[in-house]
């Protein structure tokens, strides 16, 4: 496999955990973060999903604040 053929990271260069072990930037797991250069396009195309769900959560609970 091409390197160009690789699923890339989610990460935006906002590396902070909040208090669920999150990353506020890429809303990944401190453990997918880790595991990331290791895992399969399968394993990382399952991250991004969560990644959208969680995006969506985050934009749902900022929206019932307004």
């Amino acid at each position: 496999m091409k390197v160009a053929d690789k699923v890339r990271s989610p990460c935006v260069s906002i590396c902070a955990l909040d208090e669920s072990d999150m990353c506020v930037g890429c809303q990944r797991t401190s453990d997918e973060i880790l595991r990331w250069s290791s895992m399969t396009n399968r394993e990382r195309k399952a991250v991004l999903v969560n990644v959208a769900e969680r995006e969506q959560g985050i934009a749902r609970s900022f929206d019932a604040k307004k």
